[in-house]
């Protein structure tokens, strides 16, 4: 029987990530105008799961933020909001069946890999878009989207950047990797 870890961050660390956090929701009231802190530290200081997740968002890179509440499911939805997509999550293939299709110059892990791993979802291509509603995201950098099965299927898989003023979704294979390509994710709190 296979025991679970349980991810935690220690209470320094803890105290550190609210307080960049906090700051980061400061300095960019224009992605959340219309929400407060307090509710969203209470929330993240009763759950050490996700304070873990977003840990692992914040180490790989991605300055994660929150971009609206979902009054819906009464969560506070997070995305990664660095200008490029992160650093720590670049150089992967899509997938674990585009990594094992690979015969050489297989990268170390692919996205839905790593953010299984992290705790978090890609990015949808509607997320996509509305990240990009709150500032210009993947200038320098492209990001692995959550790419329908019907393209999956055929080999494929979809990523997105911003160029000339205008989002752009493409296509590649699956199995493709580049240095200016990582992913972004969500998490829901």
């Amino acid at each position: 029987m296979k025991t679970q870890v349980k991810k935690e961050i220690s209470s320094e660390r803890k105290q550190e990530l609210l307080n960049i956090l906090e700051s980061r929701f400061k300095n960019n009231m224009h992605r959340h105008s219309d929400l407060n802190w307090n509710d969203i530290a209470v929330k993240l200081e009763s759950d050490s799961q996700k304070l873990w997740i977003l840990d692992q968002m914040e180490m790989t890179g991605g300055e994660p933020d929150v971009i609206k509440f979902d009054k819906e499911s009464n969560e506070f939805v997070i995305f990664d909001c660095s200008s490029e997509s992160p650093i720590g999550r670049r150089s992967v293939c899509y997938d674990k069946e585009a990594l094992e299709s690979r015969k050489k110059f297989k990268p170390t892990t692919s996205a839905i890999e790593m953010a299984t791993a992290i705790g978090i979802e890609l990015l949808t291509e509607a997320q996509y878009r509305e990240l990009q509603q709150l500032g210009n995201f993947d200038t320098k950098t492209s990001s692995w989207l959550k790419t329908p099965e019907t393209i999956r299927k055929l080999g494929g898989a979809i990523f997105g950047d911003f160029r000339f003023s205008q989002v752009f979704i493409y296509h590649n294979g699956a199995e493709s990797y580049y240095a200016a390509r990582g992913f972004r994710g969500s998490l829901r709190v």
